[in-house]
């Protein structure tokens, strides 16, 4: 219940870019936030769902407006359980009332963390790592990646991270060959086993 009876009406008129859902109140909190932004240079940073990157209808909608108004500076996705009370993973929003361009930095620190027994941790290394890769701005194999306006339209302004940033780890190839040949010689052992094993019964007197 986060007020929508009264947003239709809101004085301040933070809800000019739509209306959030009356059971999702994410983006009523956001765009509070933006409009309480220090006009010309204000800089804020939000913690959210997921689902907050992804989820259509009226968010969906609030979500490509903020991007066109180019007020969306950095997603940064974080590991599960780090917070006390949930386990889900979160994600940080950064957003910059003067940009020097349209570009969003995409980062993916979800699987770098400090694993615990009911909660994870960013140790120093993570969170150094987090900051250069957001001072620098530059896109960092399976890590990072700073995506131009065209290419989030492109994506019908889905923040979803792994839309940006590819952690896809090949495998390695599996030479058949060798597979085939280990397979051969363990059936030559089980062979040699079992005629071992035939040979132990009949001395015991359990064979024919």
């Amino acid at each position: 219940k986060w007020g929508i009876e009264t947003a239709e009406n809101d004085r301040f008129a933070r809800f000019r870019r739509g209306i959030p859902p009356k059971t999702k109140g994410d983006y009523a909190f956001i765009l509070h936030m933006i409009e309480t932004l220090k006009p010309g240079s204000g800089r804020m940073a939000v913690v959210v769902p997921h689902g907050v990157l992804f989820r259509g209808s009226t968010e969906g909608k609030i979500r490509q407006k903020l991007i066109e108004e180019n007020l969306l500076d950095a997603v940064i996705g974080l590991p599960e359980k780090l917070f006390f009370g949930t386990g889900i993973p979160a994600a940080v929003l950064i957003f910059r009332k003067r940009k020097t361009d349209d570009s969003v930095l995409f980062i993916d620190a979800s699987r770098e963390f400090v694993a615990g027994t009911n909660q994870n941790a960013l140790s120093e290394e993570n969170l150094v790592k987090i900051e250069q890769t957001f001072r620098a701005r530059e896109t960092v194999d399976k890590y990072a990646y700073c995506a131009t306006k065209a290419e989030i339209v492109e994506n019908d302004f889905n923040l979803n991270i792994p839309r940006y940033v590819d952690t896809f780890e090949e495998e390695d190839e599996i030479d058949l060959m060798a597979v085939r040949a280990e397979r051969t010689q363990l059936k030559d052992d089980l062979v040699e086993l079992e005629a071992r094993m035939e040979g132990y019964l009949r001395e015991l007197g359990y064979g024919a």
